[in-house]
């Protein structure tokens, strides 16, 4: 055990953040730590650190144990380039080369005595530095940048030039590097793109010591850890498996104490109606009788009810309008901001009632292609155009049209003057809004709550396509998991840009992926994404492809995405084909072997109409084995070709 925390207190002014909060960490163990906005888990954190103290309680750490802490808000040196703050990590290195280079130095001008001492000392300082990892110190340092999604350019840049999110990802790598035997993340996700992402937890699941960890990215959850902290009602519960084995483990649990609880609460009303009638004979014996069944019941342990879960969605949001099929048209759009290319001659188009998900790295312009579907920048080529019935709205956190002085049901009655108060009451409720929080003020809310405020908004519209701009960003697990459900019930069509996986994977039905200055469409969620894309990049995306190569006339650029399509149809049946023959020929090789079993036992063999029947069916499975294999050949053929004949691909 690394870290064990022992009943921890904490309050403030506003009341209990944290009552008897009590788990521990193994060595090399993964761990994190889960709850709403404001349910104490950076307080826990800092408590942990010592930089906050605890009302009662105690934590323990190992002997010889260091801990590495990865706040929200990190310190660093701001006339270092981004290379030498990561090179601050390695300085007991650093101190060992100089030291080497210091007494091969002096080994340059001694002799005898003094000679051989100075050898023994750079034999010692070499043992140190290789066992220390010296050698290969700055290549691994290249290799965290460039995992966080610096280039080689940027590891000359100045701190001081940095964002804050960068200036956060410098800061995460050197904590990275120091190696300490606890790794205590707090939102590290924050600030990377999604190939940093994935290259953070590969660093994860191989690093050598226990991580604990407080994130909201719940995809990035079930791929690190095995265990979750949650904190719920200032109270900690511990659970074994990833975020969604912890999921499904609470809502059993919760199932379990729900059904439990109103048993005895049937219990309880059937022996009050026997007290009541035992005390209606009204004799001597039958109340003595109720009295003793009243001490009893008084006795009782009597279970509280379990908290209402609000991840359900239980209101039906139906645009007033139906659209026609054709939703959305977007043809040979591109748009440049010299010398920067976000993207060229993309095609694209959107049927009623899809759920498209646009991902790719930051910077290559995600949010710009909804702001031009918007009209708030215009193309530099191309067109778009929305179909017959189309109402769309836009969802945009740096844009929030809210009234500050307004509550929240001013803000929706306004807005919507036709909807009556139960009808008001039940959406700010379905978005996690319930009794006297209506009546709070827009200005008094979070930047979480004031987007679930939008989002409300925006379901209302009679908008029947919805254009969300990073949705999930201020929103806890709760208010996501709402959203989620919210879309998922949504007849309309939405399109939007996400980072987070996890979401993406629970509300897409398509995935449009940008990189490399085009599109790439994935038939499928999140996981059919992860499975396709290594395949789809290498046949849609030439990496040694110049910008001048990829540009092309209007007319060749629409056909090329015609042909995209086309050819992502092709692989499709190819593989389904593929599996089905694979599935054929272990079907009948199976029942080749039943066969062969059959004709070795006595009463078969001795039988010999029985005998020349199974003869006659294994001749006719070899018949049509040998022809499946054939197919199989051709099919796997066909497949490593399309995969590897990358000249005839868009570029």
């Amino acid at each position: 055990m690394i870290l064990a925390c022992q009943n921890i207190c904490k309050a403030f002014v506003t009341g209990d953040v944290l009552i008897d909060a009590s788990f521990h960490i193994e060595e090399k163990e993964k761990a994190a730590i889960v709850g709403i906005n404001g349910a104490g888990k950076t307080t826990l954190l800092k408590i942990i650190m010592g930089e906050l103290p605890c009302d009662s309680g105690s934590v323990y750490l190992s002997k010889n144990a260091t801990i590495g802490y990865l706040s929200q808000h990190q310190a660093v040196l701001e006339d270092n380039t981004i290379y030498e703050e990561l090179l601050r990590t390695k300085q007991d290195i650093l101190d060992l080369e100089e030291g080497m280079r210091a007494t091969e130095e002096a080994m340059k001008h001694a002799s005898g005595e003094e000679l051989a001492k100075l050898m023994d000392r750079y034999s010692l300082l070499s043992q140190e530095y290789d066992h220390k990892n010296g050698y290969a110190c700055r290549s691994e340092i290249t290799g965290v940048l460039k995992g966080l999604g610096f280039s080689e350019e940027d590891f000359s840049r100045k701190m001081s030039d940095l964002s804050g999110g960068q200036k956060t990802r410098v800061a995460l790598g050197r904590l990275l590097l120091s190696s300490p035997s606890l790794l205590i993340l707090d939102e590290p996700t924050n600030h990377l793109d999604m190939d940093s992402i994935a290259w953070l937890e590969n660093y994860l699941a191989g690093y050598p010591g226990a991580v604990l960890i407080v994130a909201h990215d719940r995809y990035f959850l079930d791929r690190t850890v095995t265990k979750i902290i949650e904190i719920e009602n200032c109270h900690t519960t511990v659970y074994s498996g990833n975020y969604s084995a912890f999921a499904k483990k609470k809502a059993q649990l919760r199932e379990a104490q729900l059904a439990a609880y109103l048993n005895q609460q049937r219990e309880i009303q059937r022996q009050e109606a026997v007290i009541e009638k035992l005390r209606s004979f009204n004799r001597e014996k039958s109340i003595k009788r109720a009295e003793s069944r009243e001490k009893l019941l008084s006795k009782m342990e009597r279970l509280d009810r379990p908290a209402e879960v609000h991840d359900q969605m239980n209101l039906t949001l139906e645009p007033e309008i139906v659209s026609g099929n054709d939703v959305l048209t977007v043809t040979d759009l591109s748009k440049s901001y010299p010398p920067l290319t976000l993207f060229e001659h993309i095609h694209f188009d959107i049927k009623r009632g899809e759920k498209v998900a646009i991902i790719g790295n930051n910077g290559t312009g995600k949010t710009t292609i909804l702001k031009i579907l918007n009209g708030l920048i215009q193309a530099d080529e191309g067109t778009y155009c929305y179909g017959a019935g189309v109402q769309a709205a836009y969802y945009d956190q740096e844009h929030q049209v809210l009234h500050m002085e307004k509550t929240l049901f001013e803000e929706i009655s306004d807005t919507y003057p036709n909807l009556n108060n139960t009808k008001i009451r039940n959406v700010l409720a379905a978005f996690l809004f319930t009794g006297d929080d209506v009546f709070k003020r827009i200005k008094d809310l979070s930047g979480g709550e004031r987007g679930r405020v939008s989002l409300a908004k925006l379901m209302l519209s009679q908008a029947n396509f919805l254009i969300l701009d990073e949705p999930t960003n201020h929103l806890d697990m709760v208010s996501k998991e709402l959203l989620e459900n919210a879309l998922n019930h949504y007849t309309g069509t939405v399109l939007y840009v996400s980072h987070d996986r996890y979401f993406i994977n629970r509300t897409a039905d398509r995935i449009l992926e940008l990189t490399n200055h085009t599109l790439i469409n994935y038939i499928g969620n999140y996981d059919y994404y992860l499975e396709k894309k290594d395949t789809m990049r290498q046949i849609y995306v030439s990496p040694d492809s110049a910008p001048a190569e990829r540009q092309s006339d209007t007319t060749s650029s629409k056909q090329d995405w015609q042909q995209r399509k086309e050819e992502q149809a092709r692989l499709r049946r190819l593989s389904n084909e593929l599996k089905r023959t694979e599935d054929e020929i272990s079907r009948l090789e199976q029942r080749e072997q039943e066969i062969d079993s059959l004709l070795a036992m006595e009463e078969v063999y001795t039988d010999v109409s029985r005998c020349l029947a199974f003869s006659k069916e294994k001749e006719e499975i070899s018949d049509n084995l040998l022809s499946l294999m054939g197919r199989w050949e051709e099919l796997e053929s066909a497949l490593a070709e399309q995969s590897t004949d990358r000249n005839q691909e868009i570029r």
